[in-house]
């Protein structure tokens, strides 16, 4: 004889994920895709219908500009500016939504700026 499992028990009551952590999560998920640290990066909510409209303003890792000398080297380090951050849009929409559960509409993405890449030494001319 075999007992059935026991039901699983329901609890009453609500989650939620605060706006800060929405936040914090939005920043670290916008800084990997970016090679940045997550405190150069700003994220910030609206309401859209119903649904989490992010917008991302942030830097981005480029490699030093003396070592690219075709499209070959912009490819290898992993597409220009715009491509990388038009494909970051998706990978930080479902990064966000996968952990939080938040059901974002969009993402919008303003690069304000360029970096060595996060560890990597500016170097000096």
């Amino acid at each position: 004889m075999s007992e059935a499992a026991p039901a699983a028990r329901v609890l009453v009551g609500h989650n939620r994920v605060s706006t800060q952590a929405l936040t914090s999560l939005a920043q670290a998920a916008a800084a990997e895709q970016f090679g940045v640290r997550p405190g150069e990066v700003r994220a910030s909510w609206t309401d859209d219908a119903g649904l989490l409209a992010l917008r991302i303003v942030s830097p981005i890792a480029v490699p030093d500009l003396g070592a690219i000398s075709g499209p070959e080297d912009v490819s290898a380090a992993g597409g220009s500016v715009w491509d990388r951050a038009t494909a970051a849009k998706a990978a930080i929409l479902h990064h966000v939504s996968g952990l939080s559960g938040a059901q974002l509409s969009r993402v919008d993405i303003r690069i304000a700026g360029v970096r060595p890449p996060f560890g990597q030494k500016a170097r000096v001319v």
